[in-house]
């Protein structure tokens, strides 16, 4: 097993999930310590690198597109503070962060891992119930029906019609954008069934007005535990070969799990040509044609 602890948090590797558990650094936004621990299973990793740094480094983790609802939601609008597959790594523990990268690349490449795209949800969004209060009002949701509350900052237009409650199979769809320079971020729920185009989310009876300060970033885990529940965004692929560059050279790496498959040279010598192009042009890192090549050896 790998293993990381920082200020920043803990991640473990155990060869089939990655666990993520928040630390309590200054440094950890609301959403991270909200969030709480995320476990996130090896098929749903795109990716992971170590970024070193003068003081402190980076550990990324980078997740399949569509796997999480949390990212598909906040769609890259995160910021660091709030981002759950970041971790701040400080200098003297430089090795440790190379060994966990080590640790899920060679996993990625004996489990043959694609790093493409899913077309469902590989992790399971934040619990419930969840209530969250940011700028202009309050939401509730229960896993079946959603609230919305207004305060003193709503304005009457919207605040007029009294509370919002209606079941999450009335959703549409759910969009979150944080605040930014002047302009005011928002939650905001479709219904089903809408036909005029929405007001501007100070005004819309079904949106939050978000405007800019600390908890705002709490609302994208609304958008996530709705987002979970509703339709997966992509559309089902047809029958889609596999990644390129990633069935290569897992394929050459899941050659050496099955030794009860009969051993073809040629077919292993095909491979480490394949896997010296690959690298000759850049696609393969040095870590991963050694990985890849070593298990295609150990077929010999």
């Amino acid at each position: 097993m790998a293993e990381i602890i920082q200020k920043d948090g803990t991640w473990t590797f155990d060869g089939d999930t990655v666990r993520i558990v928040p630390g309590r650094d200054k440094g950890v936004g609301l959403l991270r310590q909200n969030l709480g621990e995320v476990a996130v299973p090896l098929r749903a990793v795109a990716g992971i690198s170590y970024e070193p740094g003068r003081k402190a480094g980076r550990l990324r983790l980078r997740l399949r597109d569509g796997a999480d609802p949390l990212l598909q939601v906040t769609g890259g609008r995160l910021a660091e503070s709030s981002d759950p597959y970041r971790l701040t790594v400080e200098a003297d523990r430089t090795g440790v962060a190379e060994y966990f990268v080590d640790e899920v690349r060679n996993a990625l490449l004996l489990e043959q891992v694609e790093s493409g795209p899913v077309d469902t949800y590989l992790l399971p969004g934040p619990s419930v119930p969840i209530a969250v209060s940011a700028g202009d009002g309050t939401v509730a949701f229960d896993g079946d029906r959603l609230l919305l509350e207004w305060n003193w900052k709503t304005e009457d237009a919207k605040s007029s019609g009294g509370a919002r409650s209606f079941r999450v199979t009335d959703v549409k769809t759910v969009e979150w954008f944080p605040a930014a320079g002047l302009e005011n971020g928002w939650l905001r729920f479709t219904l089903a069934g809408a036909t005029a185009s929405a007001p501007a989310p100070k005004y819309d009876p079904h949106a939050v007005e978000l405007f800019g300060f600390k908890k705002d970033p709490l609302m994208a885990l609304v958008a996530a535990a709705v987002a979970v529940r509703l339709p997966h965004p992509a559309t089902a692929p047809a029958e889609a070969a596999p990644e390129p560059v990633a069935a290569l050279a897992m394929a050459a790496a899941g050659a050496a799990r099955s030794a009860e498959e009969p051993v073809d040279h040629d077919s292993l010598l095909r491979r480490l040509r394949e896997l010296g192009e690959l690298h000759q042009s850049g696609i393969l890192t040095a870590d991963e044609f050694t990985a890849a090549k070593q298990a295609v050896l150990r077929r010999f």
